[in-house]
Order: C-alpha cells, then structure tokens, then sequence
C-alpha cells in the first residue's frame, strides 16, 4: 500500500535534513580556508547541502518536534552553536600561528611591513602572514580537512540532535581555549623572541660602554639579521609544531562532543 503523506511525516522529513544542514553551515562558514572571504558564500552552502544529503542516512534519527514550537527553535540554536564551536576550536589553530609571528615582526623590527590579508580583509605583518599560507599548506597537503570533517560527523552520534547541545561545560572549554591559543602562540614565538631580546640588551650593554656610538642606526639592522636568522632555524621544525598542536585541536574537539 502507498504510505500515506501526513503533516508529522513532512515534518519529520524537514527536521531530519534540516538541522543537521543548520550545523554543518555553520560550521563550514567559521573554519578556515572554506570559511574565509576566499570561498564565496554560495559554493559553502552548496557544499554543506551536499555534504548534508550525503551525512543524513548516517545519523540517528531526530527528534519528532513541531517545526514551530519553541523547542524546534532551541534544537535549532543549539546546532548552530555546536557548529561554530567546532568551527572556531579549528580556527583557533590557525589563528596560534598568525598571532606567533605577529609577536616575532613586532619584537624584530617587521611590524610596520604589513600586508592585506585577503583571508580575512585586514592587516597583518607579513611574518604573519607566511605563517598562515604556510599552515594552510601543510594543513590540505596533510589531509587535516578529511580529519575535521571526520571528526565532526562523529558528532552526530557524540552529541545527538536534541535539547542538549553543549551544555555550559563546553561553552566554557571554548571560552579557556583562547587563553590556549595565545599560550601556544607564545611558546612558539618563544626561541625567536628571546634571541631578539639578548640582541637588544647586548647592544644596550653597548650603548652604556660607548655612548657615542649611534645604536639606532646599528642596532635595528643587526637585530633584524638576527630575527630572520631565528625565523630560519624554527622554520625547519615548523612540521612538528603543527602536527603537535593539531593532534591538540582534534582531542580537543573531540572532548567537546564528551567523547574520553
């Protein structure tokens, strides 16, 4: 017998599509590289039907919940916000990066040789800036897309569609996940920012010996020698570094959803 079409099974068939697609597009527009002014808007949305219709036989089913009652609204609200909370646990990892060598132009002498970002659409130094290309690199080259993906649609089965979501346990692990970011960031820009340091008290040093001596015309050059020098000697350990911290990003993400 043909199966009857009621107003429960079309809703059902909408929240089914419906809010797994809310997560997934809002976790497509925060992370990076997809999620960036670099992508158009309409190629993520695309991507995320798709990746939606292709991730529905997969998942458990949702709720049975009017598609105008208030807790259709707080399901879907908390989808949104499991998706950029993912998003932005993976952005986090690029941005440790960005803020590394924005700490090493500054104390080298490079912070005012900046340039447009066309990521995000602002300035940043060019170290910065070559670290972000060079994190993305390694980033699609090491398959770390395929990973995040992975690791998101687990959490279809880690955190189900429902009432739940997060919960103030997770929001506050994304709150702490930023004082993450820039503690990683400064043990990273660690190495260089010390040897630029003991460059510039060995010339302070220098200038109360001789203070006849013009420091600012053979300090800034020498200190800039020694910065770049300090940027090729991390730069050989520049693998370990992110795979170290992106190892990190994905435990982290997976704690989010409260898996062990």
């Amino acid at each position: 017998m043909p199966t009857e079409i009621s107003v429960d099974l079309i809703s059902q068939w909408i929240g089914q599509h419906l809010w797994p697609l809310f997560r997934l597009a809002s976790f497509m527009m925060v992370i990076p590289f997809i999620g960036t002014n670099l992508v158009p808007a309409r190629i993520r949305l695309g991507l995320a039907l798709l990746i939606t219709v292709l991730v529905v036989p997969m998942i458990p089913p949702v709720p049975q919940v009017d598609a105008l009652s208030a807790d259709a609204v707080v399901i879907t609200l908390q989808q949104i916000l499991i998706g950029v909370g993912m998003g932005f646990a993976l952005t986090a990892l690029f941005q440790l990066f960005v803020i590394a060598g924005q700490m090493i132009a500054m104390q080298m002498g490079l912070g005012f040789a900046s340039m447009v970002d066309p990521a995000n659409g602002v300035n940043v130094p060019v170290l910065a800036q070559i670290y972000s290309i060079t994190i993305t690199l390694l980033y699609l080259a090491m398959n770390g897309h395929l990973v995040a993906f992975d690791v998101f649609i687990e959490s279809f089965h880690t955190l189900p569609i429902g009432l739940e979501g997060l919960g103030q346990a997770g929001v506050w692990s994304l709150a702490h996940r930023i004082s993450w970011m820039f503690a990683a960031a400064m043990l990273l820009a660690l190495p260089a920012v010390t040897a630029v340091f003991i460059v510039n008290i060995s010339f302070g040093v220098m200038t109360r010996a001789a203070p006849q001596m013009n420091i600012f015309a053979l300090g800034f050059p020498i200190g800039l020698i020694f910065g770049l020098f300090a940027i090729w000697v991390l730069h050989a350990n520049f693998l370990p570094h992110f795979e170290q911290y992106s190892r990190a990003t994905f435990e982290f993400m997976r704690q989010l959803q409260g898996q062990p």
